[in-house]
């Protein structure tokens, strides 16, 4: 089973809407539960995220996985 990550963003992102659309697969055919984090939300966020986004973080070990990560091999790895 795949680890719970949250994605990283915002809207109007379009780096981020790519980086949804690269995910997807790993969501239909693994599983994959990924919560979408709108950094413009909290300020604590845009500090941290702001120059980096979109990002990719399991919950579990506070991993993250900055862009690019449009390889599926690159996802697959980060994920096990």
């Amino acid at each position: 089973m795949s680890p719970e990550c949250q994605l990283f963003g915002t809207l109007g992102c379009h780096l981020c809407e790519v980086a949804e659309g690269v995910l997807m697969p790993f969501v239909v055919e693994h599983g994959l539960l990924v919560e979408l984090v709108d950094i413009a939300e909290r300020e604590d966020l845009v500090e941290i995220y702001g120059l980096r986004i979109p990002v990719l973080r399991r919950i579990d070990t506070g991993a993250e996985l900055n862009w690019p990560f449009d390889d599926p091999d690159l996802i697959a790895a980060f994920l096990r």
